[in-house]
């Protein structure tokens, strides 16, 4: 005996369409994270590879804004990117005041700060990894926690 599910015409073509939609594999969605953040002018930008650490994500990506205007904006222009590639259900936290926004994209999560923020909580000493001179060249750095 089989049992099938009666969906109507309209949201069984749906659900197909998106079974059938690519959604970027981790690394791919790291690279779109990267990309929005530099193309937002992210500062100190820092990558940490959780793979096999943690199952809670693959990536954690950190990087700061100048103001808490530029990090409300780097995190609405990222959280547009991420769904626009096929992510659904990303989850913003703080965009309220924009001191320190999270967005967890589920592979990778992306914690956005104003410097003195992030300096104040520095996430990178909770995975071993130096918190970045602000001074110092702003580009993205990966590190293996």
């Amino acid at each position: 005996m089989t049992s099938e599910i009666c969906l109507t015409p309209g949201i069984k073509e749906s659900i197909i369409a998106q079974v059938k939609k690519k959604l970027p594999l981790p690394a791919e969605l790291l690279e779109l994270v990267e990309t929005s953040l530099e193309d937002g002018k992210a500062d100190s930008i820092v990558v940490i590879d959780l793979a096999g650490k943690t199952s809670l994500t693959d990536y954690m990506v950190i990087a700061s804004g100048t103001s808490q205007r530029h990090v409300g904006g780097m995190a609405s222009h990222l959280c547009e990117t991420i769904k626009a590639s096929g992510i659904k259900g990303v989850a913003v936290e703080g965009e309220p005041q924009c001191d320190w926004v999270l967005v967890d994209a589920g592979d990778v999560i992306i914690h956005l700060f104003r410097p003195e923020v992030r300096e104040f909580y520095n996430l990178e000493k909770m995975w071993g990894v130096a918190l970045p001179d602000v001074a110092a060249d702003t580009k993205a750095a990966t590190v293996t926690a």
